[in-house]
């Protein structure tokens, strides 16, 4: 089973958070720059820019400026990761419940 690592836990501390995954949802669908992900929450531009700060730092987001817009997408990689992650979690779970039967 592969090892929890301090990456993969401020990963899973950036996706408990409701509005950070609602960012993570609307990025889904495209490429967005903050002024159109802050139409969709009711929050002020400094608390997106924290939860936009938070998603970045741990690896979830790129960001790119183009003018005086910053703009976001997911980091397939990142969340490549966290799928192999949970996958291998899953199947060691599934191997240790065979074993307990």
């Amino acid at each position: 089973m592969q090892t929890c690592s301090k990456d993969t836990v401020r990963i899973l501390k950036a996706l408990a958070d409701e509005t950070r995954l609602g960012i993570i949802q609307m990025l889904c669908r495209e490429e967005m720059c903050a002024c159109k992900i802050l139409k969709n929450f009711d929050i002020t531009q400094p608390t997106l820019s924290y939860h936009l700060r938070i998603l970045t730092e741990c690896g979830l987001l790129d960001s790119k400026r183009e003018g005086a817009w910053i703009h976001y997408t997911l980091n397939q990689a990142a969340f490549a990761a966290v799928s192999s992650f949970f996958s291998d979690l899953c199947e060691s779970c599934s191997r240790a419940q065979k074993t307990l039967l």
